[in-house]
This record gives C-alpha cells, sequence and structure tokens, in this order.
C-alpha cells in the first residue's frame, strides 16, 4: 500500500498540484490567458460598478466560474488527445462538449453582468 501524506502536509502537497495545474493551463491554453486578463479587468470592475457587496459577489462569481470551466476543458483535451491522435467520434463528442461548457459559463457571465448592470 502507498504511503500518502495526510493532514497538514497532504493540503501543501494539494496545494502545490493546484499551482502546477493553473501554471500549466496558463502557459498551454491561449483561452485561458484571455479569460485570466479579463477576469484581471472584470474582477475590479465588479468592485467599482455594483451597488452592493451581493452585487459585487454576483458579477465576480461567473468570472471564477469561466476559469474553473476552462481548466476543466483543457483537462479534457488533454487526456483525450493523451489517448492518441487518430480520430474517434467519441474524442470529438468529448472535446465540443467542454467547449459548449466553456461557451454556456461565457454566456452565463454575459447574462449576469447585463442583469445587474442594466
Amino acid at each position: 500500500m502507498k504511503n500518502e501524506a495526510t493532514g497538514l502536509k497532504r493540503i501543501v502537497s494539494a496545494f502545490g498540484f493546484s499551482m502546477q495545474g493553473l501554471k500549466a493551463c496558463y502557459r498551454s491554453e491561449a483561452a485561458f490567458r484571455q479569460e485570466v486578463w479579463l477576469s484581471v479587468v472584470l474582477i475590479p470592475l465588479a468592485f467599482f460598478l455594483a451597488e452592493s457587496a451581493v452585487d459585487r459577489v454576483l458579477l465576480i462569481m461567473p468570472v471564477f466560474l469561466v476559469l474553473i470551466v476552462e481548466i476543466l476543458n483543457s483537462a479534457i483535451e488533454s487526456v483525450v488527445d493523451r489517448i492518441g491522435d487518430e480520430y474517434h467520434v467519441l474524442s470529438g463528442v468529448a472535446k465540443d462538449m467542454g467547449s459548449a461548457a466553456v461557451w454556456l459559463s461565457l454566456m452565463l457571465l454575459i447574462a449576469i453582468w447585463l442583469i445587474i448592470l442594466i
């Protein structure tokens, strides 16, 4: 049986793996980089434009959701690409579904920002 870290050591290890994942996604995915820079603009803008703390939270949450969904989409694409280069209909479907999830999260972001700010 594998000797796994527990307690604080496990939390520190998990944090390190998470940072590696963020760095890898930022380096390899142009869409993620664009969304990170969009979040650098939108999050401070939410503090400036929102009239209440609830509005700020509602504006900021979908920004993080887009980043989260993009990371998951990138992970799906990496796993599919790892399996092989040959075309398979299920690989295409998996990648298309990940892309659709990103698109839906972006549409949610736009809708929430429009509803709150208009």
